[in-house]
């Protein structure tokens, strides 16, 4: 998870869309302001593109009956069908890290280790965070269900990739720290619009890269 900025200005179909029975808050304004935000990443896993793209609620509207979270421009989050569906628990009801108001990357350090990711806080008093780390923690690694299973395993998949990319620039810039190409191949790997770059960040700041 990273810092995202969003837009200050909701999409317009949210105030025509609340004014109805059943409005919805998936219309293309969103989505595409969303996508915009978010580099189009989920903002959970970080997985990019999003394939199975869906429109998270931060805070849950309970099917409804919290009316005024259902068309909150600032509640709305780009997310892939995994994550939005392991967040889907009472576990994370109270409310995770808005990553549009704080800064993620100063209250978590996200690391993958063999095959599993681990999740540390900087405030164990941070309830934010806490349940934060444990929903990245449990997207990455959850085996609650066949399904979930394997959206866990394809996204340990991928961040390995990419670590191991980020890994292999790494190692070949302390052999040739004034090549040029390779500054520009890690100056991509650690931009916020990569995937996963709450990851190689954190790497980078615990090994003083960045």
């Amino acid at each position: 998870m990273i810092k995202n900025e969003r837009s200050p200005v909701a999409p317009t179909s949210l105030a025509v869309e609340s004014k109805k029975q059943n409005g919805s808050y998936r219309c293309e304004d969103v989505i595409t302001q969303l996508e915009h935000d978010f580099y189009g990443k989920c903002y959970l896993c970080e997985m990019k593109p999003v394939f199975d793209m869906e429109v998270e609620h931060r805070l849950p509207h309970h099917n409804r009956t919290i009316l005024e979270r259902v068309f909150d421009w600032n509640n709305l989050f780009l997310s892939c069908r995994h994550c939005n569906s392991v967040k889907n628990s009472n576990d994370y009801a109270a409310g995770i890290i808005d990553c549009c108001v704080r800064d993620p990357e100063t209250l978590l350090i996200q690391r993958l280790e063999e095959n599993m990711v681990k999740v540390d806080v900087t405030s164990p008093n941070d309830a934010e965070a806490v349940r934060t780390a444990k929903l990245i923690e449990e997207i990455f690694n959850t085996t609650s269900t066949r399904i979930r299973s394997h959206g866990a395993q394809a996204r340990i998949k991928e961040l390995q990739l990419t670590m191991n990319a980020f890994y292999s620039v790494v190692e070949q810039l302390k052999k040739n720290p004034a090549n040029k190409i390779l500054h520009l191949k890690l100056k991509a790997l650690l931009a916020k619009s990569s995937k996963f770059s709450g990851f190689t960040r954190a790497y980078a700041r615990l090994h003083n890269i960045l």
